[in-house]
């Protein structure tokens, strides 16, 4: 069953197309020690489309090394090109992976027959279950609900992580989704799980669990134990962290804002894949600032960034 905190993972970079190893294996330390239920990697978060063929195969490999089968590993699959997608999927699969996680094709924008057509076509030919993808502000194209209904019917297709951000979307998927037994519906955006739960969410994916992932696993033990006063005090915690993706001016200040934070926390690298460059001052003496006192204001300690 996939369920609970899944974090999608950021690719940690010694340069533009090396990994750097030892920023993987203090990441995925930190993930182990704060009993997540999973990992996603090179999901957006983790730039997948933007590395090259070395730098995923590296990031698979040392990732399955670390992790040795202690939780489930999920790769992101999302290409333009249907062979080079199960090409990676293939890799994968070697390396030890439960399954794969594939977005909309981008760049020529697809009807939504031509989509199912494509991803029908790419579960039948992967060697791991298949998780569909929504991401419409990354591939602009939306797996509409009336897709999900005809895609759910294929054995392969087993659940959707959406990042939408659209509870409304969210709310009819949760009831296609209802039409067969175990198909989990994944939430994004790490401030509407609490939302997502209560419409039925298996989990998160959710990005913040890079730098604490301890303050996610502990929301998901509250939800789903119904301690709702537990439940408030760390959503507020959540909602304050989304600060940190605001900084800078562009669509990657996400990104951006992350990688500078975990490399001034000393979890990896803060290189980015092109087409983005890392922060520079005076955003990186902002991101800080930020964690200063996002720490002293939220009571934020070690353990809940290192479980």
């Amino acid at each position: 069953m996939i369920h609970g905190i899944i974090p999608p993972l950021v690719t940690p970079l010694a340069d533009r197309d090396r990994l750097d190893v030892s920023g993987v294996e203090r990441l995925l330390g930190q993930q182990l020690s704060a009993g997540v239920d999973g990992v996603f990697i090179l999901g957006t978060t983790g730039e997948g489309p933007s590395l090259s063929d070395d730098v995923q195969h590296a990031m698979i490999d040392e990732t399955s090394t670390v992790v040795d089968q202690q939780v489930p590993i999920y790769v992101g699959i999302t290409d333009t090109s249907l062979v080079r997608a199960i090409k990676l999927a293939e890799f994968a699969a070697d390396q030890g992976a439960e399954a794969v996680v594939a977005a909309p094709p981008f760049y020529f924008p697809a009807g939504q027959t031509e989509l199912q057509n494509w991803f029908r076509e790419l579960a039948d030919s992967l060697p791991l279950p298949l998780l569909l993808y929504n991401m419409p502000s990354c591939v602009k194209i939306s797996i509409e609900v009336d897709t999900l209904r005809a895609l759910i019917e294929h054995e392969n297709i087993v659940g959707l992580k959406d990042s939408s951000g659209d509870l409304k979307y969210f709310a009819q998927a949760v009831e296609v989704a209802a039409t067969r037994e175990s198909w989990p519906v994944l939430m994004g955006p790490e401030a509407k799980l609490v939302e997502a739960m209560r419409l039925g969410a298996a989990g998160g994916v959710t990005g913040g669990a890079n730098l604490f992932p301890k303050l996610f696993t502990d929301l998901f033990a509250a939800i789903t134990n119904g301690e709702q006063a537990e439940v408030d005090r760390l959503q507020q915690i959540v909602v304050e962290l989304q600060d940190l993706y605001m900084f800078g001016k562009y669509g990657s200040s996400y990104l951006k804002g992350l990688k500078c934070a975990m490399e001034l926390s000393g979890i990896c690298s803060g290189q980015l894949a092109a087409p983005f460059d890392a922060f520079k001052e005076p955003q990186r003496e902002q991101v800080h600032q930020w964690l200063t006192e996002f720490s002293k204001r939220t009571l934020l300690d070690e353990t809940m960034t290192q479980g």
